[in-house]
């Protein structure tokens, strides 16, 4: 499609001067005078060989065709505006790629995160959750948040959260738990790391060899929980992950005894220089959990 000749300072003359209804405003907002406003206008007349305005002893009077222009030419000078802003402001954001193991982003990050925007509206944030597998390199991750001891080949580590494992269930279930040895009747709910049923009974001054009793395995800590929630046993999971499903009483610990196995850790490559939105996302979120701690 070949356009037809858009005379751009004319048109842009006319809108001004359409929208005001006045030359004199619209050199003010366009910051010519009001004879290079009248000039463009003039053009634009006499290129389209019909009259745009009455001229009036005490202003201007938009002609039919003038009518028909104004709307037209608004929209477009509109949208183009906020195209470039768009633009403009795309070309000072920064993306940074965080990958998240599932617990932590559903029970801590999500909830935080309109914090976080507010006071880094630059940061595209690109959030992947993982089921604490996370190969940086390959993904393209300039931060993994994962659980474990902090010890990753490569990999430089900042401690975020403790994660103490507990016994968490329904009330029903919980009902008929007296001592912690009426865990054994239960069926377990476990993730793939099977040493942490052992190290919470040893916890609660059970012996080490006990009878194996049913589990399932997940390979992630959210669905565990959610087949807690629907009463298919009871799961080991960090309380802190879930606060909301504990206050609400849909899930309840019946045991005071915990066991830490590990923790919450920020990590990236040793390699990885880091960017000024990935320090903005480093020094938010350790502030953020230092805010936590301090309030319990």
């Amino acid at each position: 499609m070949v356009r037809s000749y858009l005379p751009l300072k004319a048109l842009r003359a006319f809108e001004a001067s359409a929208r005001h209804l006045s030359f004199t405003r619209a050199a003010e907002e366009l910051h010519v005078t009001q004879a290079a406003v009248s000039h463009q206008v003039k053009l634009l007349e006499g290129l389209l060989k019909v009259p745009l305005f009455k001229r009036l002893p005490r202003g201007l009077m938009l002609t039919q065709e003038g009518e028909l222009l104004l709307p037209v030419l608004k929209s477009a000078f509109d949208q183009m505006s906020h195209t470039l802003d768009r633009l403009g402001e795309s070309s000072h954001r920064e993306v940074l790629n965080v990958g998240v193991v599932g617990t932590f982003a559903v029970g801590w990050l999500l909830p935080r995160l309109d914090d976080f925007h507010h006071t880094y509206p630059f940061v595209d944030l690109r959030l992947s959750t993982h089921n604490n597998r996370a190969d940086l390199a390959a993904e393209g991750l300039d931060f993994a948040i994962r659980f474990g001891t902090g010890a990753w080949h490569g990999t430089a580590a900042q401690p975020l959260l403790p994660a103490s494992l507990s016994v968490l269930c329904i009330p029903d279930i919980a009902a008929r738990l007296r001592t912690p040895a009426d865990i054994l009747g239960e069926t377990w709910l476990r993730s793939y790391r099977a040493d942490e049923w052992t190290e919470w009974l040893l916890a609660a001054g059970l012996p080490r060899s006990l009878p194996v009793t049913k589990s399932i395995v997940f390979d992630s800590s959210i669905a565990m929980v959610e087949a807690a929630l629907q009463g298919a046993g009871v799961a080991l999971a960090p309380p802190l992950m879930f606060s909301r499903q504990l206050n609400s009483g849909a899930l309840v610990q019946p045991f005071d005894t915990t066991v830490s196995l590990g923790g919450y850790w920020l990590t990236r490559l040793q390699t990885r220089s880091e960017t000024h939105a990935m320090t903005c996302f480093r020094q938010w979120l350790l502030t953020a959990v230092n805010l936590r701690e301090a309030n319990g």
